[in-house]
């Protein structure tokens, strides 16, 4: 009995009568007598069970691109065998399509219009088992190729706890020649130099043999062939890494007229951990800085060719130095993954001063810019020399193309422009070309003064017209405004398409007259270095001594204007020495004192931020930080504004405590050892990442208590960050599940207090869909089996009913007759209408015997008349006081 239920206090009134009942003692009234008995009848709890004669049918269309064919040729085949073997009108019937959502089938039959790059089975089941309904019986019906792309078992434990059978089809073409990457295996991760088994399993139709490719991190590794026989090949071989970091492997092969050419291919990720990595990206030959902190035992990994730069390096790696990079130089994907790899994964990063760093490198506006302690925007007070910029926009019929937000790339090519023209100071000059076959001068050669609004208004008013973009025109007509203007410096900004670059000319001719006329070129290329015009502008800005920038996420346009503009216009590097001045802020990153150089050969000008410690300033008259520190989320950041090797470092080379506050400085960015008893194992199953936090309850139980763990999860292809809860399965073990992406690539961190334990990069391949693993099909019969469902060959015995009971609570009912009778008996009592009693005593009126009459014992004479004379004469009878009638009442009860 539920004593919060409606029915129990429908039942009080029910309680109070029972109590009545007992204090009156009137149970041979047989009316209370029933309701006596309901009463104690209701709080037994009685109910009626009942098999019910009715079925949900909830049929799953698997609409994953691997059987979108096979389903929609079918679908009105299996409809109408179903429909008309329906066995009652109670009976319903309901299509839910499946791919990598769900959706509900249209009345009208139309097809699924949902993303088909994933099957996933076990949301569809799961919203099956939220949806039935719980009052009727259901059965779900799944057409499927069994090949789902992630674990089935938390769905089928939620349908066998609503007793929902999962039968299923298979409806699989094998008639088609096809060969797939059924299974790509090797460790998650692996220590510096330990060898390491790669196997690759292939499957197919036919016996054959097939060239097989495999890379690592986009180069080739190694080419072979696979022999499959019987319907099954496999190759293993083994690798080494001695760099930590995470690295991803691909394996391909390349049959020919295969079916299915989506399921070709496999990647994955592999970590290589070492001891405390410090990764240290320098164009610098034999850098000095790398010996400085080598000495330490650090684990320095140096990287000369920043092209070569990943994510993936970051695995691994507890701090990045960048010493005087340029950041065109800089992977855009690397750059953006530092935010998180500082602020959630508890990195450090430090950038060293030289004329390609800072603000000169292209680094304001940046993903680094704001994990800096200081800002990189020179102010207008500062400046030295005027500029004279020239913009020359691409308007080809490309750039009409939409994208996120409803704007056109046109738009944010505008909106560069604009950023450009705000970042100029009134002594700066500006002017503008639209170019498409022929240059449209937009804004003519001005100076910028109080005329921002007026210039930006005409840019954004410049609209795609038609064609590709004549380039070597373009420059022609900036060339020859630039020519008019006396600014020290002249500079070029040309953004194009790397796929629709057109006329070239004798573009090296009139770049060589540029430079030659103290003219640079950058270029900004909407693409990517391997499109078709890549290689002609990269030419152009290399011939003009500019950068070169390519992105293909249009959306980062006007960032890359506004990082340029900076670069020639609001940065300085300071080439005349400088004495130095100490803040005594250095004790807060090491207690043990420093004599810090007495003078510098040049620096990079830049501000303290609000929140940055400044351990070392300049004391010319900006007082500008040349040594600086802060936190950042769980990370560290630092910034040394004077070059650590190359020109003008002669002096802080020479400086007898250049490998100290090398080594105390890394020390800081590395940041503290990750306490003991604690561990993160992660792992992918298909496109479900599990991770499990596994500690010792006697060291982390109350910290952990008073602290829960945090996750957070990055997806680098969509930037989209997201926070998981955790599920405490036992003592000492924290778990969680999520489902990825399609081809997204996950990085993490687990906050512990003030520690993070980084994982990652994890991917899902982009074959996922394709990779047809048998052991999906054997866990798909395993389900079935357990929800008690089966694989159904005749669509005609769909309708089976499961093992239903529909069970009735007669509690309510039994309380409401109460309430009906409580009110009836109370009615009759107040009337006076009485109902026969029951007596258990009565007997027949022949069988009662009449009791003996008494002998009158003998009397002598003399005494009768003596006691006559003395009887007092008959009276009328007396009336009783009330406190006499209460004795007398008490005396007959007690003879009772």
């Amino acid at each position: 009995m539920n004593f919060s239920s409606p029915e129990f206090f429908l039942l009080l009134p029910a309680f109070a009568l029972a109590g009545w009942f007992w204090r009156g003692l009137r149970l041979h009234s047989p009316l209370r007598a029933l309701m006596l008995l309901l009463a104690v009848t209701a709080l037994a709890g009685p109910s009626i069970r009942r098999q019910k004669n009715s079925l949900d049918l909830h049929v799953l269309l698997d609409r994953s691109d691997s059987t979108e064919d096979l389903v929609d040729g079918n679908l009105p085949e299996w409809r109408r065998l179903l429909e008309s073997s329906k066995p009652g009108r109670d009976d319903t019937l309901r299509f839910v399509n499946y791919g990598a959502e769900v959706a509900e089938l249209g009345s009208d039959g139309s097809s699924f219009t949902g993303s088909r790059k994933l099957t996933r089975s076990g949301l569809a089941l799961s919203t099956i088992a939220a949806q039935a309904a719980s009052d009727r019986p259901a059965r779900v019906l799944l057409f499927t190729d069994g090949f789902s792309t992630e674990p089935l078992q938390e769905a089928a434990n939620q349908l066998e706890a609503r007793g929902i059978p999962v039968d299923f089809r298979l409806i699989r073409d094998e008639s088609q020649r096809d060969f797939r990457i059924s299974r790509f295996t090797f460790p998650e991760r692996v220590q510096i130099g330990e060898p390491f088994l790669i196997t690759v399993l292939v499957r197919g139709s036919e016996d054959g043999t097939i060239p097989l490719v495999m890379h690592r991190n986009g180069r080739t590794l190694m080419e072979t062939e696979v022999t499959v026989k019987d319907g099954t090949g496999s190759v293993e071989f083994t690798d080494r890494i001695v760099a930590a970091g995470s690295y991803e492997y691909q394996a391909e092969i390349r049959p020919e007229n295969d079916a299915h050419p989506g399921n070709n291919r496999n990647s994955r990720w592999i970590e290589v951990a070492g001891g405390p990595g410090l990764l240290l990206i320098t164009r610098y030959q034999n850098d000095p800085a790398a010996k400085a902190f080598e000495s330490q035992d650090f684990e320095v990994r140096t990287v000369s060719d920043p092209s070569q730069l990943h994510p993936g390096m970051l695995s691994g790696a507890r701090a990045v130095v960048f010493n005087n990079v340029p950041a065109h130089e800089i992977p855009q994907d690397f750059i953006k993954a530092l935010d998180f790899f500082v602020r959630e994964q508890g990195g450090g990063l430090m950038m060293a001063g030289g004329e390609r760093s800072f603000g000169s490198g292209g680094y304001f506006q940046s993903p680094i810019d704001p994990l800096l302690p200081v800002s990189m925007e020179l102010k207008s007070e500062h400046r030295k020399l005027a500029v004279a910029l020239a913009i020359v926009m691409d308007r080809s019929g490309s750039m009409s193309v939409g994208v996120a937000g409803g704007k056109t790339k046109m738009d944010l090519a505008n909106a560069g422009a604009a950023n450009a023209v705000d970042l100029l100071g009134p002594m700066d000059q500006v002017t503008v070309f639209a170019v498409d076959s022929e240059p449209v001068k937009v804004v003519p050669l001005t100076r910028i003064e109080n005329r921002k609004n007026d210039i930006n208004g005409r840019i954004r008013k410049v609209q795609s017209a038609g064609g590709g973009i004549f380039v070597y025109t373009g420059l022609k007509a900036a060339w020859e405004e630039l020519r008019k203007s006396k600014a020290g410096t002249r500079h070029v900004i040309l953004f194009s398409d790397a796929q629709d670059s057109e006329e070239p000319g004798h573009y090296e001719k009139l770049v060589k007259e540029m430079s030659d006329g103290s003219c640079t070129i950058s270029v900004i290329g909407l693409g990517t270095d391997r499109d078709v015009d890549a290689d002609f502008l990269k030419d152009i800005a290399k011939r003009g001594n500019g950068r070169i920038f390519f992105s293909d996420r249009p959306m980062d346009i006007p960032t890359i204007f506004a990082q340029e503009t900076v670069t020639i216009a609001r940065s300085a590097f300071l080439k005349d020495p400088v004495v130095t001045k100490a803040t005594g802020r250095w004790a807060e990153i090491s207690p043990k004192p420093i004599d810090w150089p007495a003078e510098l050969d040049g620096y990079n000008l830049s501000y303290a931020r609000e929140d940055s410690t400044v351990s070392l300033l300049s004391s010319d008259e900006y007082l500008a930080p040349l040594v600086a520190h802060a936190r950042r989320g769980l990370g560290r950041s630092a910034a040394v504004s004077f070059p650590l090797g190359g020109d003008h470092s002669q002096r802080v080379r020479e400086w007898d405590g250049y490998g100290d506050f090398l080594q105390t400085l890394g020390r800081f960015l590395l940041g503290e050892d990750t306490p003991p008893g604690i561990a993160l194992r992660h792992r992918l199953d298909g496109t479900r990442l599990t991770l499990d936090l596994l500690y010792d309850p006697e060291l982390w139980s109350d910290k952990l208590a008073a602290n829960p763990p945090k996750v957070r999860l990055k997806d680098d292809t969509t930037g989209i960050m997201s926070d998981p809860s955790w599920r405490r399965l036992a003592p000492g073990h924290f778990s969680l599940s999520r489902d990825l992406e399609e081809g997204s690539i996950v990085r993490g961190a687990v906050q512990v207090g003030s520690h993070a334990l980084p994982f990652g990069p994890v991917t899902v391949g982009s074959s996922v869909e394709w990779s047809f693993d048998s052991e999906r099909i054997a866990e798909l019969r395993t389900i079935s089996a357990q929800t008690g469902g089966r694989e159904l060959l005749d669509l005609k015995t769909a309708w089976l009913r499961p093992p239903y009971v529909v069970e009735t609570a007669l509690t309510l009912p039994l309380a409401i007759a109460l309430l009906v009778l409580l009110p009836l008996d109370a009615l009759l009592t107040r009337t006076g209408w009485k109902m026969p009693r029951i007596s258990h005593h009565t007997k027949p009126k022949e069988a009662v015997r009449k009791p003996r009459a008494a002998k009158t014992p003998f009397v002598p004479e003399t005494k009768q008349v003596i006691a006559a004379e003395e009887k007092p004469s008959p009276a009328a009878p007396r009336e009783h006081t009330p406190s006499e009638r209460s004795s007398r009442f008490q005396r007959a009860k007690d003879r009772k």
